[in-house]
Protein backbone atom coordinates (compact mmCIF):
# COMPACT_ATOMS: atom_id res chain seq x y z
CA UNK A 1 0.00 0.00 0.00
CA UNK A 2 1.41 3.38 -0.95
CA UNK A 3 0.73 6.03 1.64
CA UNK A 4 0.54 9.63 0.52
CA UNK A 5 0.40 12.27 3.23
CA UNK A 6 -2.54 14.54 2.50
CA UNK A 7 -3.32 16.34 5.73
CA UNK A 8 -5.84 19.14 5.28
CA UNK A 9 -8.35 20.88 7.53
CA UNK A 10 -12.00 20.50 6.46
CA UNK A 11 -15.62 21.01 7.50
CA UNK A 12 -17.37 17.73 8.36
CA UNK A 13 -20.24 16.87 6.02
CA UNK A 14 -22.03 15.01 8.84
CA UNK A 15 -21.82 17.24 11.93
CA UNK A 16 -20.54 20.52 10.44
CA UNK A 17 -17.56 20.83 12.80
CA UNK A 18 -14.33 22.38 11.58
CA UNK A 19 -11.73 19.60 11.66
CA UNK A 20 -8.09 20.63 12.03
CA UNK A 21 -5.12 18.95 10.37
CA UNK A 22 -3.80 15.88 12.16
CA UNK A 23 -0.16 16.96 11.80
CA UNK A 24 1.31 13.44 11.92
CA UNK A 25 -0.61 11.60 9.17
CA UNK A 26 -3.43 12.19 6.67
CA UNK A 27 -6.65 13.29 8.35
CA UNK A 28 -9.32 11.03 6.87
CA UNK A 29 -12.31 11.46 9.17
CA UNK A 30 -13.93 13.90 11.58
CA UNK A 31 -12.47 13.61 15.07
CA UNK A 32 -15.79 14.77 16.60
CA UNK A 33 -18.42 12.44 15.02
CA UNK A 34 -15.94 10.03 13.32
CA UNK A 35 -17.68 10.22 9.92
CA UNK A 36 -15.56 10.51 6.82
CA UNK A 37 -15.74 10.66 3.04
CA UNK A 38 -14.96 7.83 0.61
CA UNK A 39 -12.18 9.75 -1.13
CA UNK A 40 -9.11 7.47 -1.11
CA UNK A 41 -8.16 4.42 -3.14
CA UNK A 42 -4.76 4.24 -1.43
CA UNK A 43 -4.34 6.13 1.88
CA UNK A 44 -4.07 9.88 1.24
CA UNK A 45 -4.38 9.77 -2.57
CA UNK A 46 -7.89 11.35 -2.74
CA UNK A 47 -8.47 9.55 -6.09
CA UNK A 48 -11.70 7.66 -5.31
CA UNK A 49 -14.55 8.97 -7.45
CA UNK A 50 -17.29 7.72 -5.07
CA UNK A 51 -17.06 10.63 -2.59
CA UNK A 52 -19.84 9.02 -0.49
CA UNK A 53 -20.23 9.53 3.26
CA UNK A 54 -18.47 6.93 5.40
CA UNK A 55 -20.51 5.98 8.47
CA UNK A 56 -18.57 4.44 11.38
CA UNK A 57 -20.15 1.06 12.14
CA UNK A 58 -17.64 -0.86 14.27
CA UNK A 59 -14.43 -0.54 16.26
CA UNK A 60 -11.80 -3.27 15.92
CA UNK A 61 -8.48 -3.90 17.66
CA UNK A 62 -5.50 -4.66 15.45
CA UNK A 63 -2.36 -6.05 17.08
CA UNK A 64 -0.12 -3.82 14.93
CA UNK A 65 -2.22 -0.72 14.20
CA UNK A 66 -4.25 -0.40 17.41
CA UNK A 67 -7.87 0.80 17.21
CA UNK A 68 -9.43 0.61 13.77
CA UNK A 69 -12.69 2.31 12.80
CA UNK A 70 -14.73 0.26 10.34
CA UNK A 71 -16.88 2.32 7.97
CA UNK A 72 -19.67 1.58 5.55
CA UNK A 73 -20.00 3.92 2.58
CA UNK A 74 -23.59 5.18 2.43
CA UNK A 75 -23.30 5.64 -1.35
CA UNK A 76 -21.61 2.49 -2.71
CA UNK A 77 -21.78 0.15 0.31
CA UNK A 78 -18.02 -0.45 0.50
CA UNK A 79 -16.53 -1.41 3.85
CA UNK A 80 -13.46 0.70 4.70
CA UNK A 81 -11.07 0.43 7.65
CA UNK A 82 -9.08 3.38 9.00
CA UNK A 83 -6.80 3.76 11.98
CA UNK A 84 -8.22 5.81 14.84
CA UNK A 85 -6.56 9.22 15.28
CA UNK A 86 -5.06 10.29 18.61
CA UNK A 87 -7.62 13.09 19.01
CA UNK A 88 -10.75 11.10 18.09
CA UNK A 89 -13.79 11.60 20.32
CA UNK A 90 -13.53 8.74 22.81
CA UNK A 91 -17.25 8.97 23.71
CA UNK A 92 -18.14 8.29 20.05
CA UNK A 93 -15.69 5.36 20.00
CA UNK A 94 -17.45 3.91 23.06
CA UNK A 95 -20.91 4.42 21.49
CA UNK A 96 -19.88 2.62 18.32
CA UNK A 97 -18.23 -0.16 20.30
CA UNK A 98 -21.40 -0.69 22.37
CA UNK A 99 -23.84 -0.51 19.43
CA UNK A 100 -22.74 -2.26 16.29
CA UNK A 101 -24.88 -0.62 13.60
Amino acid sequence: MNFKKNDQSFKCVNCGCNVEKLNYSSRDHCNFCLYGLHVDIMPGDRLNECKGVLKPIEIMQDSKKGCIIVYKCLKCGAIIRNKMAEDDNYEEILKISAHKN
